[in-house]
């Protein structure tokens, strides 16, 4: 198996789109007259997938494509059957499929690369929960009043996922809504604990995202 860049005549995949119900991804493509085969590649992009298994685990090879050991062919007869190319999404995070197109009756498989990266598309698998609570405990004739945060998640976080925040008068709206407190240590899967810290008695704790578009996708961040 080889690969070759998309020439002005070469078949090349147009058109790409996914579609997600539950945990099935569907790839939709604009077949080339000519090509009556082509390659997919799947590959996690973020940490947080941990390298999960599905129908086309992919790597990078030294030529910046995919290794062929990580490529599954797939025919137009397949493609007409199924209505497209069905995945079961079985990590968390974002995954890239991409779709090569085979050049026909060329014995050892040559695949169409294509440099503007249209037939690569992203889509979002499963995202892990993150359950938090923050627990007061007051004193009468004090100042202060004691915070407990306790964090429970599905699957180990760097402490730089997820950060506390501290508004006086009200609950804080987000990260920018109050002063922002990060984490120092990274979190285990299953509940965390954390030594309690002192606030004001007018003085509210809520826990956030660092940031929210990039964890957001992979994780879910719900109170108890």
């Amino acid at each position: 198996m080889k690969f070759i860049e998309a020439g002005p005549d070469s078949p090349v995949i147009r058109e790409l789109t996914r579609r997600v119900s539950g945990d099935v991804c569907t790839l939709q493509w604009h077949w080339p007259s000519n090509a009556d085969s082509v390659y997919i590649g799947r590959r996690a992009l973020d940490t947080a997938n941990g390298g999960a298994s599905g129908t086309a685990p992919a790597v990078f090879g030294p030529d910046g494509g995919f290794d062929a050991s990580g490529l599954k062919l797939y025919t137009r007869e397949e493609y007409k059957a199924a209505g497209g190319y069905r995945d079961r999404l079985d990590g968390i995070g974002r995954y890239a499929y991409t779709v090569y197109a085979a050049l026909p009756g060329s014995g050892e498989p040559v695949l169409v690369r294509q440099p503007d990266g249209s037939n690569s598309i992203e889509t979002p698998a499963g995202r892990a929960k993150i359950r938090y609570s923050v627990r007061e405990r007051k004193a009468l004739f004090r100042a202060y009043k004691s915070i407990r945060i306790e964090i429970s998640c599905e699957v180990p976080l760097t402490e730089d996922v997820l950060c506390y925040v501290k508004k006086s008068g009200g609950q804080p709206a987000g990260p920018q809504d109050g002063t922002i407190y990060p984490f120092t240590a990274p979190f285990p899967a299953g509940r965390t604990s954390l030594p309690e810290i002192e606030v004001g008695k007018n003085d509210y704790v809520r826990v956030f995202f660092t940031d929210g578009k990039r964890y957001g996708q992979l994780y879910e961040l719900l109170p108890e």
